[in-house]
């Protein structure tokens, strides 16, 4: 299946549609995303913008879901930044804390922004 998010404006995730692979597929089977864009522009408007997706990760960092923003700049869905203090990491499309996360098999923490740093999950 080759799937697709529909953005708004602002480039952000409002919609996820999928189709079958055969629809993107050219005259030497190689799969061509703007088949995609051309269909679902005919059956959905042609006002839409879509951006296609990869269920498993392949392109464009990560699969899009509702919500999240497609970054032209670096060609990827990320997800909303989670603080004002995490960065995003360019190359894997991921928001890092300033201090990596220090949870192993047995102890689990959460991010205090006020502090900018991690707290102990106690139970």
């Amino acid at each position: 299946m080759a799937h697709y998010a529909e953005l708004n404006s602002n480039n952000e995730v409002i919609n996820i549609v999928y189709m079958d692979n055969e629809i993107i597929f050219n005259k030497n089977k190689e799969e061509c995303e703007y088949l995609g864009i051309e269909y679902l522009h005919k059956h959905h408007g042609s006002d839409k913008k879509w951006v296609r997706t990869s269920y498993n990760g392949n392109f464009r960092g990560n699969y899009a879901s509702l919500g999240d923003i497609y970054r032209e700049d670096i060609d990827a869905f990320i997800k909303p930044q989670p603080f004002s203090s995490w960065k995003l990491n360019i190359e894997t499309s991921q928001w890092e804390p300033p201090i990596p996360d220090p949870s192993d098999e047995i102890n689990s923490y959460y991010w205090d922004e006020n502090n900018k740093n991690w707290i102990l999950i106690t139970k």
